[in-house]
């Protein structure tokens, strides 16, 4: 099945206590109802204030582990939580009070998982020929034309009702934006010094006959 993919700033829009995600090492992840559970736990802080962010640099890209270190004092290897111990993490030293009968720890447990982070979005303007409606949107460089006029519903309900076109060519639905031939030139702007926002690759919509509700 593919994968959903999100951009960052559709992370960080989720960054409250009951609507709590995070990514890291490439994949967003999910974490209310893990927030739900340990409401109340000292030890979600660290969760919390990184609510919307990503916190890649929490773990060992190799491992996939938390980051460790070793302790001066102890010549132990600990986690290394700079901002604080959280849900899952055991103490530093033996103790008769931490439960450690959840099974896996949540950085390990797919069930949380709900796509993965974009390498690279980008702007493009939909143009409706039918109304004249221009309406930029941020979509995922990974996304297929079909994913992205699943974006562009909360546009117009009816957008499976056209025929999606660039430069006068019909676009395939199951391809992404560049597999189609729409170049992506941040990078041309970026080394010409250029602002991108003076031009954006536009997408237009021809309507047709019918008025299917996607």
């Amino acid at each position: 099945m593919r994968p959903s993919y999100f951009s960052p700033k559709e992370v960080a829009s989720h960054s409250t206590l009951k609507d709590l995600w995070v990514s890291y090492l490439g994949k967003v992840y999910d974490l209310s109802s893990l927030a739900e559970t340990h409401q109340g736990d000292v030890l979600l802080k660290p969760i919390v204030l990184a609510a919307g962010t990503d916190i890649s640099h929490w773990f060992n890209k190799k491992t996939r582990e938390i980051k460790t270190y070793i302790d001066p004092v102890t010549c132990c290897e600990q986690y290394y939580t700079p901002n604080g111990r959280f849900i899952h993490v055991p103490p530093p030293f033996p103790t008769d009070d931490w439960a450690n009968d959840f099974g896996r720890p949540w950085w390990k447990d797919d069930k949380y998982c709900v796509g993965v982070l974009s390498q690279k979005t980008r702007r493009i303007k939909v143009i409706n020929t039918l109304t004249s409606q221009e309406v930029i949107i941020e979509v995922c460089s990974e996304e297929t034309m079909l994913e992205i006029l699943r974006r562009y519903l909360k546009e117009n309900r009816h957008a499976g009702s056209y025929t999606w076109k660039y430069a006068g060519r019909n676009l395939d639905m199951d391809r992404t934006l560049e597999e189609n031939g729409v170049k992506d030139d941040d990078e041309d702007f970026y080394e010409c010094r250029m602002n991108d926002d003076q031009f954006v690759q536009a997408i237009h919509l021809y309507f047709n006959d019918d008025l299917t509700e996607s």
